[in-house]
């Protein structure tokens, strides 16, 4: 059982003890310290508050708990109920709201559960913000309002309907181009809430949708990270269906990921390669990806005349890179789209459309579309911690062992081969050590992460 405590938030498992786990205790705190900071933030003393939930089975204990904690610092709530991660982002700036809260542990399992801060522009806060809360949250330096004083909740359940009127108002989405095309999609929604947003967003576009873990439950039938070995049952069902392709998102929605026509993964890396190349030919500009993305974004770039730039990994990182560069398209190579012409946050229902739109133009299938792009080939495996292990300093020995290739140590350890790259960091929400690595091959890949996961079993034995 395990709780994180980090900038970005507050994430752990659900029971247990407080301190050790994602309590009710631990929920109370770190929504007061949350309060606590946004008040000073904004200079209110009755900030408004936007919150929505995945559909994760502690989800409404959750959102009872963060909400009522914040009505007792004499905050008013608009709350969306069942949403998503980008429904809730555009929906702070859109309600005028001082800042948002969304619960969820986004991909980690059931037994997972979290609150994702947000700022008054409906984007995560930062690395010194977060620093702040947590600190007030170690300090317990909150207070609440008298009696009199009490904030509100206010109900608002149509923000999904309108997240896919801001995605269908978008300049370079055409619903008509996308409805003559009379597409077939699978949708694997995980049982949450991408069951009811994608096919939503789908079926205004005029797509035919087989619905396949849709419906709400928190139940996830697999796990629930969009990755090929957890996706056979949407593999199988797209080439029964005889469909175009097949859509998967994560449980909060800011992730996405493909399936060709032959049931085949598109690859989470090429969302971001194929929605960026669909923007980039019709708004020509520079791309941000963080640092264990595929390089087949800089070359797809390089091919429209812009140029690519790195970033740590992270949301808030990627798109502090973006805005210094100006970038027309950008995210993270696990399916996280960031489109600024709609808002700074990974969205899925804007991944889908813009997709959607490069298939309609194109008039290829899914499979022909992933053959045009550069062929590279990723590795993603993970090494669980042991306790009492310096990560940082096993980090550190590996960069001075490689100190010939020049490694970047901007965020963990990235070195860069003639052949490919490897990308060793600790993840800032499990308990973990992930190693990326790519290369010209599955097999190159696979045995140059198999290397490294050697080189630090061997280090983290001395």
């Amino acid at each position: 059982m395990t709780l994180i405590k980090s900038i970005s938030g507050i994430r752990g498992t659900i029971g247990g003890r407080p301190g050790d786990n994602l309590t009710p205790l631990d929920t109370v705190k770190f929504a007061a310290a949350y309060g606590q900071w946004l008040r000073e933030e904004c200079g209110k003393e009755r900030p408004r508050v936007v919150i929505g939930r995945d559909a994760r089975l502690s989800g409404e204990m959750i959102h009872q708990l963060v909400a009522q904690t914040l009505v007792g610092m004499g905050f008013d709530i608009i709350d969306l109920g069942l949403s998503t991660t980008p429904t809730v982002e555009l929906a702070v700036p859109g309600q005028q709201a001082d800042g948002g809260i969304i619960l969820t542990a986004s991909h980690n399992p059931k037994q997972w559960n979290a609150l994702k801060l947000l700022n008054n522009k409906g984007e995560f806060i930062d690395a010194q913000q977060g620093m702040r809360i947590l600190e007030s949250a170690e300090s317990e330096d909150f207070s609440f309002a008298e009696v009199d004083d009490l904030g509100k909740i206010t109900q608002h359940d149509a923000y999904l309907d309108l997240h896919v009127e801001e995605v269908l108002a978008l300049e370079l989405v055409q619903a008509e181009t996308i409805r003559a095309k009379g597409f077939k999609v699978v949708v694997d929604g995980v049982c949450s809430t991408g069951g009811i947003a994608i096919p939503k967003l789908l079926k205004a576009l005029g797509v035919e949708v087989v619905e396949l873990y849709c419906e709400p439950t928190g139940h996830f039938p697999h796990n629930p990270e969009p990755l090929k070995e957890h996706l056979t049952d949407i593999c199988a069902k797209v080439v029964q269906e005889g469909a175009d392709f097949g859509i998967v998102v994560d449980p909060d929605v800011d992730r996405l990921a493909f399936i060709d026509e032959k049931g085949e993964m598109f690859g989470e890396e090429y969302t971001l390669v194929a929605c960026a190349d669909y923007v980039l030919g019709k708004t020509p500009g520079n791309t941000v990806s963080n640092l264990s993305s595929t390089r087949a974004l800089r070359d797809v770039t390089q091919s429209h005349g812009g140029q690519y730039f790195a970033a740590a990994v992270g949301e808030v990182n990627v798109v502090a890179v973006m805005k210094a560069h100006n970038a027309v398209i950008g995210g993270e190579g696990n399916g996280g789209i960031i489109y600024p012409a709609s808002h700074y946050g990974r969205d899925a229902l804007v991944g889908t459309a813009l997709f959607l739109m490069l298939l309609s133009e194109s008039g290829l299938s899914v499979s022909a579309l992933k053959a045009g792009y550069p062929q590279y080939y990723m590795s993603k495996k993970k090494i669980e911690l042991t306790p009492g292990l310096d990560v940082d300093a096993l980090l550190a020995t590996l960069a001075g062992t490689y100190k010939e290739e020049g490694p970047n140590t901007v965020d963990g350890v990235k070195i860069d081969f003639d052949s490919g790259w490897v990308h060793l960091r600790k993840s800032n929400t499990e308990p973990i050590i992930r190693i990326y690595t790519e290369a010209g091959s599955q097999q190159e890949a696979d045995a140059l992460a198999d290397r490294f996961i050697g080189e630090i079993r061997n280090l983290s034995d001395r």
